[in-house]
């Protein structure tokens, strides 16, 4: 892949006390599964998300375990009850070691 992996989140940026949000993530990403082969016949070296982690104010609250039957570019959608003003981190975990992190603001109102 030519192109390095593009995380993006769509959080609302601001929230009533204890209003349930949706939270949206993609990554740009092939998530190669290792068994293609290139045109001179080549195996292409596997290149697989394995994890991705959603947490907020240092806490985790949401983590997924993805394997190679993820299609490319995976999108993954969660709710979150608003309780506070804080930070979101997401962090997407690669084959080779690779993290991919975001982050986004929430104010509650």
């Amino acid at each position: 892949m030519s192109n390095k992996p593009t995380p993006r989140v769509r959080v609302p940026a601001n929230a009533k006390k204890d209003e349930i949000i949706e939270i949206k993530t993609l990554i740009s990403h092939e998530m190669e599964s290792g068994q293609r082969r290139s045109a001179d016949g080549k195996t292409i070296p596997r290149k697989i998300i394995h994890t991705f982690t959603a947490a907020f104010n240092g806490k985790v609250f949401f983590e997924a375990t993805w394997h190679p039957s993820v299609s490319a570019n995976p999108y993954q959608s969660m709710f979150f009850r608003a309780s506070q003003s804080g930070e979101f981190a997401f962090s997407w975990k690669d084959d080779d070691g690779s993290v991919y992190e975001s982050k986004a603001k929430l104010t509650v109102a």
